[in-house]
């Protein structure tokens, strides 16, 4: 018999004083069944259709704005002399950023032991790398010639045609390839427990054999969780340093160069900050969404959304903070180049962005101070919202700006995006949607067995063990 389903509870813990993890009155089986029913037993919807549709359409849009590129060229985006670099490199910061919550969630608070992170680790840790895979297109398209792609590879070749080792983009090919591969490998482990679960669970052979092919023979004998356990830990280990080295490699493509704006040491810890502010926002904008339309309110509690909304904050306040000490040392520095910079930022043709990003990035989100704000959903999701907006315009001031007048006025120009631009940027878009719709549809995007974890009768048996 199915369980009937636990309403959301707002209810606080007697000890601390905070809403609980999970909503009370669940069993294994109700948190197996309910997890699992998402994949198994609902019938596609109107929604989850028409918004695949939707996702899948942009998906084409980004298809045609590529074949063009490949035909034309580059010289189809704005991008031109001084400003070579434009949405291409805005939008592959902007999405890396983005992939940063999940290996945050993931492995950071995994060793930190917070509880709270195993309602939204499992889609966390796929958006990481649905942003990732976004993420990657970018660097290819702007080559021009993306066909010899592989030339940035150090591999053995007669015509010595090695990669430039001290040139950051080659950085960049290591440090999210990296990045790309301990993700995926740190998702995947965490999924076998659940596909074994999904394969007993499965009413159609197809559905049996597959999700039994993903489970590497799982039984969940005690050996299984033993060497799951040891490496589910390594990985988490392996991950934990790559929060902070690929957004740090990610900054060294602006750092090491001596563009005004750009060449300053507050980049590396700056740009790691903003990557975890915007991946925050982001995973707040899913889960705000995924937990109305398919109930998971006793899952993905307000605890989750007022702790999620706390990182936002302390994190925004770090990159406010990276916003003042540039500014401040343009001008404490004495170099006239610095100022400005500054100065052209704040008052240039391009001031609109600066102080949109200003109040969506500083002014906005402070409203998180307040507990009223955070227990409201709807206004959780908003400043999620603004604030991905607002990190966009970060890296588009960042880069732009700093681009358009350098030191000689005879090379000063202007950088408008062309609709094959904003083609492949909502493009791009359309793809993250659509492997998060088909990820939503396929597998659990809830720990079923971490959630099953926080039970009290669960907790009793770890303490005995222990």
């Amino acid at each position: 018999m199915a369980q009937r389903p636990v309403p959301e509870t707002t209810t606080e813990d007697k000890l601390t004083g905070e809403p609980p993890v999970i909503a009370p009155g669940h069993t294994f089986g109700s948190i197996t069944d309910k997890i699992s029913a998402i994949v198994l037993t609902n019938r596609v919807g109107i929604g989850w259709l028409g918004g695949f549709a939707l996702s899948f359409v942009f998906v084409m849009i980004l298809f045609v704005a590529c074949t063009y590129l490949f035909v034309k060229g580059v010289g189809i985006w704005g991008i031109n002399i001084p400003v070579a670099w434009g949405f291409d490199i805005v939008n592959f910061v902007w999405w890396i950023g983005i992939g940063h919550a999940g290996t945050l969630i993931s492995a950071i608070l995994l060793l930190l032991h917070q509880q709270w992170r195993q309602s939204i680790n499992r889609f966390a840790e796929a958006m990481t790398l649905f942003a990732v895979a976004c993420a990657g297109l970018f660097p290819v398209l702007h080559l021009g010639r993306p066909w010899l792609a592989y030339w940035l590879v150090p591999y053995p070749n007669t015509m010595t045609v090695w990669p430039q080792f001290r040139s950051p983009l080659i950085w960049d090919v290591f440090a999210v390839s990296t990045y790309l591969t301990v993700s995926l490998l740190f998702w995947y482990v965490g999924l076998v427990p659940d596909l074994a679960a999904l394969r007993d669970r499965a009413r159609s052979k197809v559905g049996r054999v597959l999700y039994g092919i993903g489970a590497l023979g799982w039984r969940g004998s005690g050996r299984h969780w033993a060497r799951y356990e040891v490496a589910y830990l390594l990985l988490a280990g392996l991950a934990t340093p790559l929060v902070v080295s690929v957004h740090t490699v990610v900054s060294f493509d602006f750092a090491i160069s001596i563009v005004p704006g750009w060449h300053t040491t507050i980049f590396p810890p700056y740009f790691v900050a903003g990557a975890i502010y915007s991946g925050f926002a982001m995973v707040l904008a899913l889960a705000i969404p995924l937990r109305a339309i398919y109930g998971l309110g006793d899952f993905i509690t307000m605890r989750h959304l007022d702790n999620m909304a706390k990182v936002m904050l302390a994190t925004g306040l770090i990159v406010a903070y990276g916003y003042a000490i540039e500014a401040f040392m343009s001008f404490y520095s004495a170099d006239v180049f610095e100022r400005y910079m500054t100065l052209n930022r704040m008052l240039g043709p391009y001031h609109w962005a600066y102080w949109a990003l200003i109040l969506t990035n500083v002014i906005i989100p402070q409203s998180l101070w307040f507990k009223r704000v955070r227990r409201s959903v709807l206004a959780l999701f908003c400043v999620a919202l603004v604030v991905n907006v607002g990190m966009w315009l970060e890296r588009f001031v960042i880069i732009v700006t700093s681009l358009h007048r350098d030191f000689d006025p005879s090379s000063w120009g202007m950088y408008y995006p062309t609709v094959w631009d904003w083609a492949t940027f909502l493009g791009t878009i359309g793809l993250f949607s659509t492997l998060l719709f088909l990820f939503i549809r396929l597998l659990p995007m809830i720990s079923i067995f971490e959630m099953r974890g926080l039970l009290p009768e669960a907790q009793v048996g770890h303490t005995e063990k222990t």
